[in-house]
C-alpha cells in the first residue's frame, strides 16, 4: 500500500507516518493502554503511486510531494517521540526507482527504508484491526483494501494462521478501468460489470480460506464508504452488502465533481472509491459474510502493537 515511518515513542507514545499509493498519513498513540489511546491522526492525499501501473517508477512529482509531507509529519512526530524507522509496502515494492525514494526519505527524516513483504503487510493490519477492540472468542478475517494491494490475514487474537497478500486495489482496478473514475462523467453497466469480473478473479483465492466467526474491514475505502453512508459517527461501525451497494450505486450515477461534494466524502478518494467498494463487497462475498465491522485501528496501529510487543520482549 505505500511505505510507513514509524518512530519510537518515549513515555509511552509511539507515533507512525504512512506513505500508501494513494495518501500519506501520521498516527500518534498513547500505547500503554490494553487499547493503545490514539492522540493525532491526519492524511493527505499524496497518490505517490500515480501512474506506477504494475511495474514502472514513481514520478518526480508524486515523490516530492510525498517526501514534503513526509518531512513535515516527522518533525511533527519528533515533538513527542524519537528514533525514526521506514517500513515500505506495495508501493514500493513494484517500484523500479524504490531506492531513490528510499534515499530522499532517509534524507527528509534520517530513516532508512525497509520493504515489507504482502504477508508482514497483512498480519499488522491484522494486528491493529484486534487490537483496536475489545476480546473476541472467535476466529477473525480482516481484510485490507488499499490503493495498490489487498491484504487478508485469518487467526485469533493469540495466533494469525493464515496471511494472503492479492495485488489489487482501489488505485490498480481504477487505473485499469479508467470510466470508474468518473472523469468522464457516469458510470457506464459494462465498466461496472468488468470491475466486479477483475475483481472476482483477483481475489477468488479467498473462496478457499479458513472459515471465520467475524470480518473486519480496515483502510480508507472502508472508513469512506461508512461516513458517506452516514456512519461516521460510529466508533465500529457494522457495514452491509446492502449498504455497499447502495453506495456504489450512488457514486456511479454521479461524475467526479458532484462525487466529491457527497457528505462524508473525501475529495482525494473520490475518484477511487467505487473500486473500492467493489473489492469490499468482493471480498465480502468471498469469505460468504452478508456484512462487516470496521475496525478503527488499521495497518498504522498494527505496526505500533507490534513495535510495543517487540519493546515488551526485549
Amino acid at each position: 500500500m505505500g511505505s510507513d515511518v514509524a518512530l519510537h515513542g518515549r513515555m509511552g507514545r509511539l507515533a507512525v507516518l504512512s506513505v500508501g499509493t494513494n495518501s500519506t498519513r501520521m498516527l500518534v498513540a498513547d500505547m500503554r493502554p490494553q487499547i493503545p489511546h490514539v492522540e493525532l491522526a491526519r492524511t493527505v492525499g499524496t497518490r505517490v503511486g500515480e501512474g506506477l501501473g504494475e511495474r514502472g517508477s514513481l514520478g518526480d512529482d508524486a515523490m516530492t510531494r510525498t517526501i514534503s509531507v513526509l518531512r513535515e509529519y516527522a518533525n511533527g512526530a519528533r515533538d513527542r517521540c524519537e528514533n525514526a524507522f521506514v517500513i515500505a509496502t506495495s508501493a514500493l515494492r513494484r517500484a523500479e526507482n524504490a531506492q531513490e525514494f528510499a534515499q530522499r526519505v532517509r534524507a527528509a527524516t534520517g530513516a532508512e527504508l525497509r520493504i515489507l513483504c504482502g504477508e508482514d503487510e497483512a498480519r499488522a493490519s491484522f494486528r491493529g484491526a484486534v487490537g483496536s477492540l475489545p476480546s473476541f472468542p472467535g476466529r477473525t478475517g480482516v481484510v485490507d483494501i488499499g490503493g495498490g494491494s489487498t491484504e487478508y490475514a485469518v487467526g485469533t487474537e493469540s495466533d494469525v494462521v493464515s496471511v494472503r497478500s492479492y495485488e489489487i486495489g482501489a488505485v490498480r482496478l481504477t487505473e485499469q478501468l479508467p470510466a470508474l473514475s468518473g472523469r468522464s462523467g457516469p458510470v457506464d453497466g459494462q465498466s461496472l460489470a468488468d470491475g466486479v469480473r477483475i475483481a472476482a478473479e483477483a481475489l477468488a483465492p479467498m473462496h478457499g480460506e479458513l472459515p471465520i466467526d467475524r470480518l473486519l474491514f480496515v483502510g480508507g475505502s472502508a472508513t469512506t464508504t461508512a461516513a458517506v453512508a452516514g456512519m461516521s459517527a460510529v466508533r465500529a461501525p457494522e457495514i452491509t452488502r446492502t449498504t455497499l451497494a447502495s453506495v456504489l450505486e450512488r457514486l456511479c450515477a454521479l461524475d467526479l465533481e458532484r462525487r466529491k461534494s457527497l457528505p462524508g466524502m473525501r475529495p482525494q478518494r473520490a475518484d477511487i472509491l467505487p473500486a473500492g467498494i467493489i473489492l469490499l463487497a468482493t471480498a465480502m462475498e468471498m469469505v460468504g459474510k452478508r456484512s462487516s465491522v470496521i475496525a478503527p485501528g488499521d495497518l498504522l496501529l498494527g505496526v505500533l502493537l507490534q513495535e510495543r510487543d517487540r519493546e515488551s520482549v526485549d
